[in-house]
């Protein structure tokens, strides 16, 4: 199995006439992601090497049957684009845009929790999400992906950071470990996907044995997590925590990584993490590491 998507998802690409929804988009579909169609407003008839582009949403999802949506569109219109796909019935929207004012994530947040609960968002300004050999939506390269093995021990990896989302994934191919999904959610202020949304999908897919976790400093997502992993996660974690040497009031990277009042250290949140179970590395090659072991001893 796989958490959010897999080889059935049927994806359209808002923005497949520009040029990072071409380009991220063709590679999705080559990659083996059923791209099913693109949504330009006033390109509608048109085709992108053989993809229909369509004039608005609900237009593709009526002639195609799509069910995900991979936004690749400016900020300014990210936000509207977002809320067409929910508002068309789309279940889940991959944002890889960033530059999205927080006030705006905020908005569009609480209006899918309000109007869309059956509509999941990932992003903004995430990677997007990869079940291995299957289906990938965003812009995470296929290949330093390894597809899990079947009635084997495979990782489920969820990961603010987009790149270190990448190297954990090639530090677990060079380990020749399965990745069951690998899930980006963004560093911004406002995630769609949290830690702790993804962490309960992992525990209920009999396909992850193991789960890697990639954190970084700011805000209060990572001690969340530490609480839910306490109360509820079973299977064994290993964990990095980007940003130890970061002063303190100065951004780091992303949107949400700053530390701010004494909150939000790295020290602090390895400390929670820590607390809960998880196996901690010092860097992002000891966190894989220590996921080897983990496997191994699972046998």
């Amino acid at each position: 199995m796989a958490i959010f998507i897999n080889e059935h998802t049927k994806v359209i690409v808002q923005g497949l006439t520009g040029g990072q929804g071409k380009f991220h988009g063709l590679r999705n579909r080559a990659y083996g992601t059923n791209v099913v169609g693109g949504v330009t407003p006033g390109k509608g008839g048109q085709d992108v090497e053989g993809i229909p582009v369509f004039d608005n949403v609900a237009d593709a999802v009526r002639a195609t049957g799509a069910d995900a949506s991979f936004v690749a569109v400016p900020p300014k219109a990210a936000p509207a684009a977002i809320l067409e796909a929910a508002g068309a019935g789309v279940r889940f929207i991959v944002c890889i845009t960033e530059g999205v004012p927080a006030q705006d994530e905020a908005r569009v947040f609480a209006t899918l929790q309000r109007d869309f609960p059956g509509t999941r968002l990932l992003g903004p300004n995430c990677p997007g999400i990869i079940s291995p050999g299957r289906c990938n939506i965003g812009i995470t390269a296929g290949e330093i992906a390894q597809p899990p093995t079947a009635g084997g021990r495979n990782v489920g990896i969820v990961s603010r950071s987009g790149t270190l989302t990448y190297q954990a994934l090639f530090e677990l191919k060079q380990q020749r470990i399965g990745v069951s999904t690998c899930v980006g959610i963004g560093g911004d202020p406002v995630p769609g996907t949290s830690f702790v949304d993804c962490l309960a999908e992992f525990q209920n897919d009999p396909e992850t044995s193991a789960i890697l976790m990639i954190g970084e400093i700011g805000g209060s997502a990572e001690e969340e997590a530490a609480e839910f992993i306490k109360a509820n996660v079973t299977k064994p974690m290993s964990a990095y925590i980007a940003g130890v040497t970061a002063p303190a009031g100065k951004k780091m990277g992303h949107a949400g990584a700053i530390v701010s009042g004494g909150k939000g250290t790295a020290q602090g949140k390895m400390d929670a993490l820590r607390a809960a179970g998880v196996k901690i590395g010092a860097n992002p090659t000891e966190a894989a590491q220590l996921m080897a072991q983990i496997i191994a001893a699972l046998g």
